[in-house]
């Protein structure tokens, strides 16, 4: 190691080593510290049930990390890493054994909601399917930092997407599409009402009709372990086993770069009360399934999808979130996202078996045991599922938040993603991955673009960091 490198990054998650991978690419020195025996961040694969059974612990399904600029930038698959496609990205059943779908198909997608629905779908996304990898590339990028490379489409997705999913859920006449279009809001944990809701479900249709929602072959750690292969291809270094607890644990270095939550880097960098006003969200319940075969929903459609939403309607999942994120108690009826690899990896788990991966919404920090309505609520609509499972490992808030100090009180997505939030985070700032250390920059998932493994929030912090490195 060089005695005085270009940059440190704390924390080897993906938006850690994406910004270690941008720097190196540019020629930098970067040496990367994380505290666990293991890379991954949110994104790891892990025997947590039973031999053999290769669960995620948070990740499961890509739909923004295959359509990632800064991931399809780099060479990922010459290190191992393979998006898998399930026969549909997702599907929503109802109680009456049907369902909604989410396809890479927009007129299939459209036909799912009924013919009273159809054409207000498609005239929804039409406009911006065209344009969509110039529009995430501007929707993900930097704040401020360029001018958009298409304003005119980025200006009418503002339109449609900024007010609250509510509204925009009030051009479908029939629950069918309110009720598929209010679980995708639900993926960040927000209430329907949020301020930039809209955008969100938008983003995630979006994505799966460009792209799809695939899984990585063998599980999520493929995207770990390839942006750490391809970083040290580059030059750079990764050291696990090494936790961080003050500035002055790391090697000297011309800027510091934080994978952590913003709770966490006051704490080491000693910035005081700096991020004091900042929010954290709900959190969630999760549970990983070793099944003895797949899981019998009554949807066909549901099947075959990787990701499968589970709610009645959309009052049941508007419920849910006001539930865990404004009443302080567990829904009884939880909002459920499921995940199952083995529709179309079946390295997974032992010929024959599946894993199944499953979690619901409940408030920060919550210590309760949400299994039994986790169950109850799989079993509307699979109807037999109890007697496929063989094993369980389940997570609430605290075990979360053991495994991965960025979900503070069980949130996995690194602060609350409503309000002025969703958008300007983690301060208000056009300048959100700069802190009051000049040498010291976050990364984290609390910065935007937010949540998911897109690597974006490193991407975007490393452009800060090279600008200074060059200055100085």
């Amino acid at each position: 190691m060089p005695s005085m490198l270009d940059a440190v990054v704390v924390g080897a998650g993906p938006n850690g080593l994406t910004a270690a991978v941008e720097l190196a690419r540019r020629g930098f020195s970067v040496a990367v510290f994380e505290a666990r025996d293991t890379v991954g961040g949110g994104a790891r694969t892990e025997e947590l049930t039973l031999p053999g059974f290769r669960h995620d612990p948070c990740s499961a399904a890509h739909p923004l990390g295959v359509n990632s600029p800064a991931f399809r930038s780099m060479p990922l698959d010459r290190y191992g890493l393979e998006w898998l496609q399930p026969g549909l990205p997702m599907a929503h059943p109802f109680p009456d054994g049907t369902a909604a779908v989410l396809s890479r198909s927009v007129a299939e997608t459209a036909a799912s909601f009924g013919p009273r629905d159809a054409g207000t779908y498609r005239r929804l996304v039409e406009p911006f399917t065209h344009r969509w990898d110039t529009l995430v590339r501007d929707f993900m990028s930097l704040p401020l930092s360029a001018l958009p490379r298409d304003p005119l489409t980025l200006a009418r997705f503002g339109l449609a997407g900024l007010p609250p999913s509510t509204w925009l859920m009030r051009r479908f006449r029939d629950e069918r599409a309110r009720t598929l279009f209010a679980g995708l809001v639900a993926h960040v944990m927000s209430p329907l009402d949020g301020l930039a809701t809209g955008a969100v479900g938008l983003v995630f249709a979006l994505a799966a009709h460009a792209r799809g929602w695939p899984v990585a072959r063998g599980g999520s750690q493929a995207i770990s372990d390839a942006l750490a292969a391809y970083l040290a291809d580059l030059g750079g270094a990764v050291h696990t086993d090494y936790e961080v607890k003050r500035l002055d644990d790391l090697p000297p270095a011309r800027a510091y770069v934080f994978d952590t939550s913003p709770t966490a880097l006051s704490r080491i960098a000693g910035f005081g009360r700096y991020y004091g006003h900042y929010r954290y969200g709900a959190g969630v319940f999760k549970i990983d399934y070793a099944l003895d075969g797949p899981v019998p929903w009554t949807a066909p459609e549901a099947r075959r999808a990787g990701t499968v939403q589970v709610g009645a309607d959309s009052r049941e999942i508007g419920a849910a979130l006001r539930a865990a994120s404004r009443e302080g108690r567990a829904p009884d009826a939880p909002f459920l996202i499921t995940v199952q690899p083995g529709v179309v990896d079946p390295s997974r788990a032992p010929e024959g078996k599946q894993v199944f991966w499953a979690y619901g919404h409940v408030p920060n920090g919550w210590t309760g045991d949400l299994t039994d309505r986790v169950e109850r609520q799989l079993e509307r609509f699979a109807p037999g599922f109890r007697d496929r499972v063989l094993a369980r490992a389940t997570a609430g808030p605290p075990e979360l938040a053991a495994r991965n100090a960025n979900y503070v009180g069980g949130d996995i997505g690194c602060g609350a993603s409503s309000g002025l939030q969703l958008m300007l985070r983690p301060t208000l700032s056009a300048f959100p991955y700069r802190t009051p250390h000049p040498a010291v920059f976050l990364c984290s998932s609390a910065t935007p673009p937010g949540p998911g493994v897109h690597g974006m929030s490193g991407h975007n912090a490393a452009k800060a960091v090279w600008k200074r490195l060059r200055r100085t």
